[in-house]
């Protein structure tokens, strides 16, 4: 099992920023690919980015390439998301994944966080 939690949401204004971070503990962080998801209300979830193993590989959704930034501390058993000119369309619960690849698949991913919401205000 992969214990997963994410913090660092909050509500900024349009145009700011915000570092979400994702802990991890368990079993070996290394062994997994990680990903970003996030969920509007009445939206399904949807993929924001993904990061290998060793983060050797990114995917970004085409909604947030050039202003997310995904990163990962495998010592520190931790992964980032770096968010810059953020939208009012960026609000949304924003949930932490681990698997076996890193895909833009739901599919793709076993072990999930509980969520961190994001309010990005116009």
């Amino acid at each position: 099992q992969v214990q997963l939690v994410e913090s660092g949401g909050g509500l900024v204004q349009a145009g700011g920023s915000l570092r979400l971070s994702c802990a991890a503990s368990g079993r070996t962080f290394s062994n997994y690919a990680m990903g970003w998801f996030r969920q509007a209300p009445g939206k399904g979830r949807e993929f924001v980015a993904a990061i290998s193993r060793n983060a050797g590989v990114t995917y970004y959704a085409d909604s947030v390439k050039g202003r997310f930034t995904i990163s990962r501390d495998n010592a520190k058993n931790t992964m980032y998301l770096q968010m810059n000119s953020l939208k009012p369309e960026d609000t949304a619960v924003y949930y932490c994944t681990a698997g076996g690849s890193a895909t833009r698949s739901l599919s793709s991913y076993s072990y999930w966080g509980q969520g961190t919401q994001v309010t990005v205000s116009s």
